[in-house]
């Protein structure tokens, strides 16, 4: 048994009492737990604002969320949409307090549908990808981009840009001709 009282009077001591309060500090790794995976419909809940969301599956510790784009904004927007798509949800609040909330998530995936099952994008955002302040530049590009990018392109762009920098992604050739897809 560890005399606390002694602390500081013997060398070594203070390093042997640290491990110890790590070791009895109940840190998952240590005790063999895993780190806890959401559900299906837990996952879920953390998209559950938008109406575009086909579904949320769990593939192991990868949360895989599918969302129908429109034709319409397709035809309207082109490629410059299509690439945009699943940046929209990679960097919303949802995807931020979903790794906050279940460690053992390791990265969410989000795949852009049209016509029921087509492919338009795909991209991939692993939980260590970005620190506290590259979510908050992320949150501020997202905001930016869903409020000014109809009137401002820019903001779009700038959007794929920023995702195509921090995941790994994959544009469908019918939709992005000249993709150069930074594939997983």
């Amino acid at each position: 048994m560890l005399d606390f009282r002694s602390i500081g009077r013997r060398p070594g001591t203070a390093l042997w009492a640290g491990l110890c309060l790590l070791l009895a500090s109940g840190c998952d790794r240590f005790r063999g737990e895993e780190p806890a995976i959401p559900t299906e419909a837990e996952a879920a809940q953390f998209y559950s604002n938008s109406p575009d969301i086909e579904s949320v599956a769990i593939r192991g510790n990868l949360v895989e969320v599918r969302v129908a784009q429109p034709e319409q904004q397709l035809r309207r927007g082109g490629s410059l949409w299509a690439r945009v798509g699943p940046y929209v949800y990679l960097f919303s609040p949802g995807t931020r307090d979903l790794f906050q909330a279940f460690p053992g998530v390791a990265a969410v995936r989000v795949v852009t549908t049209v016509r029921g099952d087509r492919e338009v994008a795909r991209a991939m955002l692993r939980r260590d990808e970005l620190s506290d302040i590259l979510w908050r530049r992320s949150l501020n590009i997202l905001g930016l981009a869903l409020q000014e990018g109809t009137e401002r392109p820019s903001r779009l762009e700038e959007l794929v840009h920023w995702g195509e920098e921090h995941t790994e992604y994959e544009y469908d050739p019918a939709y992005v001709p000249s993709a150069r897809n930074g594939g997983e």
